[in-house]
């Protein structure tokens, strides 16, 4: 019988035969004399394997079509498996882990979402980012596969489209669904996330729009075909809640009766009750509640809380001509034109929900500026007084 050892070349494969005419076998096996590699051939296509020694077992390895692989490629691949032998680790259990490994959607809206919706008071936002932005870039890849690069790439698109602030939320969602990941033993070892630097945020506190600019927006919210996101936007402005507290708010959680909202959950982790002034009393009673649906705004599936309201805050910018302005700015809105009006710190933090009053001091200067201004003009009235 002819030797079926070969120093592998692209020559000496393309001319290694396979079964002859008649002949009981299907395929010939063939050796590397270089490597462990083995190149079956039939009669229509020719096969690398690497087999190898493992606990007493002999498995082998399909490693790809000759001359789609290469025979260096072919080599080299015998040889990465052969390192991860000599390491105590069986390369066929490895592939075959991969193999059984979820992608990133599999992932998302298999088991993390579940998870979240049991253990996190943002899992709506989690699966708003979700469906909007990461499923889209990551959804088709195993999990295994996500590199530091695709991680660093997705969080400057985010970053160029959105701002640093909403890039560094992505980037934590992310890294906390590898970590449990990892956690839950789905066949990834190290988290891409790792290492990588938050992006700076802005250290300033938005600005307040200006009496003439909400009025503006009040005109063009009032003309916005999305009613519901429209009136959303409205609760915003006249109450000072968050954005996701307005959005995920039950109805259940509305007396306006009593003129009162209920926040069962809060940034701060703590409950509380916000009073309700009478233009935001007027706007509640004014939304027809969706039969079917416990939210004040529901969204396309009613079962579902609204998650975006972004498309009709930018139409509502543009309509009313007002310069750049953040959903958030109507807090600091809202706030400061209270502060203006010579309501006590105090109470501000109360009406906005602040945990420390710490926070609330960023309008103090605003505050000052009214006492300071109600003092100088009783000094001017007393100096002035010509009665003395």
């Amino acid at each position: 019988m002819a030797s079926r050892k070969y120093n592998f070349t692209t020559k000496i494969c393309e001319k290694l035969a396979g079964p002859a005419p008649g002949s009981k076998a299907k395929e010939i096996e063939y050796t590397d004399m270089a490597t462990s590699v083995k190149l079956m051939v039939s009669k229509n296509r020719k096969t690398w394997y690497c087999r190898y020694t493992f606990n007493g077992k002999k498995p082998a390895i399909r490693i790809g079509e000759f001359p789609g692989i290469s025979v260096d490629e072919a080599r080299k691949k015998a040889i990465e498996y052969g390192a991860m032998v000599d390491r105590g680790i069986d390369p066929k259990s490895q592939i075959d882990m991969v193999k059984g490994m979820p992608t990133f959607a599999e992932f998302a809206n298999d088991e993390y979402m579940p998870y979240a919706e049991k253990h996190k008071r943002s899992a709506d936002m989690d699966e708003s980012k979700l469906r909007l932005h990461m499923l889209k870039v990551f959804g088709h890849k195993r999990i295994c596969d996500i590199s530091r690069r695709d991680v660093d790439m997705y969080r400057t698109a985010i970053a160029q489209s959105h701002s640093n602030a909403t890039s560094n939320r992505h980037l934590a969602l992310l890294s906390r669904m590898l970590g449990l990941a990892i956690a839950w033993e789905r066949g990834i070892v190290k988290n891409p996330c790792a290492g990588i630097k938050k992006l700076q945020e802005s250290s300033d506190v938005g600005r307040a729009l200006k009496s003439d600019e909400i009025k503006r927006l009040q005109m063009a919210l009032d003309a916005e075909p999305n009613r519901l996101g429209a009136q959303a936007i409205l609760l915003l402005m006249y109450t000072g809640l968050r954005h996701a507290e307005v959005l995920t708010l039950p109805l259940s959680a509305v007396d306006l009766k009593e003129g009162t909202i209920f926040l069962s959950h809060t940034k701060s982790g703590r409950s509380r009750y916000v009073t309700l002034n009478p233009v935001a009393i007027d706007l509640l009673k004014s939304i027809k509640p969706t039969p079917g649906s416990p939210w004040v705004f529901p969204g396309v599936d009613p079962k579902k809380p609204m998650n975006n309201i972004r498309k009709v805050w930018m139409r509502a910018l543009a309509s009313a001509k007002v310069k750049h302005a953040r959903i958030h700015d109507l807090r600091h809105s809202l706030a400061g034109a209270a502060a203006v009006a010579g309501v006590s710190l105090y109470t501000i933090q109360k009406m906005l929900g602040h945990a420390s009053s710490q926070t609330t001091q960023r309008y103090a200067h605003l505050s000052d500026s009214r006492a300071m201004r109600d003092a100088s003009m009783a000094a001017v009235t007393m100096l002035t007084n010509t009665d003395r």
